[in-house]
């Protein structure tokens, strides 16, 4: 039997409802993120604290569009497009929650940086750099996915690379720096693991990104350095 109007207009209605909850579940991420790095930088306490509490929300929206995307599909028994935006919200959704769990890691080192009373932090500006970089991407992924803006979210996967290459520079850093004074080791240490979680930040935007293109464009471009191919749409 063919959809109804009505049934068309419900799946329409519920796919939207599932697409705010992505984009609530984003902003929640950001400013977990936020959160943990305002507690690097400032030695705020609090702000590390509400970091690493945000992770039980941003967990708890996975499980509900999880669960709502499942749903959809059970009753609604989408095909193509709408099957294809249905996969790539679950798949997004995935790339956020391991965004929080990264913005968790960064504010438990900042707090282990905390409680040891250091004071003295290598590469910090560096990091704080690469930070926001990771930022804008994320901001870009969220709007090009609410706006289903396949252009930007190309845009944005092939300027991934500058933030894969300010990590490397920060590793190289960390290394000459630990190895002129073996006495930063355990600090220098706390800077890679907060770099790294800072890069996989800016890997899960671009993923983001990607899920974009392949609901725009029906062209999967995973491991494809961003050339989109012909649309399989």
């Amino acid at each position: 039997m063919p959809p109804t109007e009505h049934t068309i207009k419900q799946f329409d209605a519920d796919l939207e409802h599932i697409r705010s909850m992505v984009l609530q579940m984003g902003g929640l991420v950001e400013s977990q993120i936020r959160n943990a790095l305002r507690g690097l930088l400032a030695s705020d306490a609090d702000a590390i604290e509400s970091a690493i509490a945000l992770d039980r929300q941003v967990n708890e929206f996975e499980v509900e569009i999880d669960e709502a995307c499942a749903q959809i599909i059970a009753r609604r028994q989408p095909t193509a497009g709408d099957l294809r935006t249905v996969l790539s919200i679950a798949k997004t959704v995935t790339d956020l929650e391991r965004m929080g769990d990264e913005a968790k890691k960064i504010a438990r080192t900042a707090k282990n940086i905390l409680d040891r009373g250091q004071l003295v932090v290598p590469r910090l500006a560096d990091v704080t750099h690469a930070a926001e970089v990771a930022l804008e991407m994320l901001r870009t992924a969220l709007d090009a996915y609410a706006r289903l803006d396949s252009v930007a979210a190309q845009d944005l996967i092939r300027a991934d690379e500058q933030l894969d290459i300010e990590f490397r520079a920060i590793m190289r850093q960390l290394i000459t720096y630990m190895m002129e004074d073996p006495r930063t080791i355990s600090p220098a240490i706390d800077i890679v693991w907060i770099a790294k979680a800072i890069e996989r930040i800016g890997d899960h935007s671009k993923n983001i990104a990607e899920h974009v293109v392949y609901i725009v464009d029906g062209t999967d471009i995973r491991h494809t350095k961003g050339q989109a191919g012909a649309s399989l749409a």
